[in-house]
């Protein structure tokens, strides 16, 4: 069967969800959270706000080196799972943000929101960087609105997404919330890019 990952980043996790399928019946396959920072870490310009510049940049650095390394190992793995069991990876979208103006360490770290901002755009960042190191090219949608932007691209009414999204959630179980069905939904785009909504709407 053909599977595709989706995938949305948290303060240094993500959720993957994998659906799998065809066009008129999709099917959940798998839901993982990856870590994207190592056991103890915390979010790292809020770290490195209380260290000196140098040693701030070179903290975010290693930061990103290593959630760069986590996002590419629990991805690869995630594949290799779904081959083993005999499906195909066929492909991965992963929920992105706006991006960020061109600021420094320093910049960032001088004022508390870009914190939050450049935290969010580093683990969104590397799950696409880890994605390609798959050797799958992510397709991206705008995190902010997710479902609309999943809907559009299937070609569907949203509520019709909204509906197929609620029936892969029961067939997974609990957790199925925000989360979970915004990176259902990145799957289901990736899975089937231009034929879902062919198919529902005829």
């Amino acid at each position: 069967m053909r599977v595709a990952l989706g995938l949305k980043a948290r303060t240094g996790r993500a959720v993957l969800v994998a659906i799998g399928g065809d066009v008129d019946e999709p099917r959940f396959v798998e839901r993982v959270q990856i870590r994207l920072l190592p056991d103890g870490d915390f979010a790292p310009y809020h770290v490195a706000a209380d260290l000196e510049p140098t040693a701030a940049r070179a903290h975010v650095e290693r930061s990103i080196a290593t959630a760069r390394q986590l996002a590419t190992s629990a991805i690869r793995d995630a594949a290799r799972r779904l081959a083993e069991a005999g499906h195909e990876p066929c492909g991965c979208a992963v929920l992105v943000g706006a991006g960020l103006p061109e600021w420094t360490v320093d910049q960032i770290v001088a004022v508390h929101v870009r914190m939050h901002q450049a935290e969010g755009e580093l683990f969104r960042d590397v799950l696409v960087a880890g994605a390609r190191a798959c050797g799958l090219e992510p397709t991206t949608l705008p995190e902010k609105s997710a479902l609309d932007a999943a809907a559009k691209k299937l070609g569907l009414e949203r509520a019709r997404l909204d509906a197929c999204v609620a029936a892969l959630g029961k067939s997974a179980g609990p957790p199925w919330g925000k989360d979970q069905k915004e990176a259902a939904a990145a799957a289901l785009v990736a899975l089937h890019p231009a034929s879902i909504g062919r198919a529902t709407s005829s």
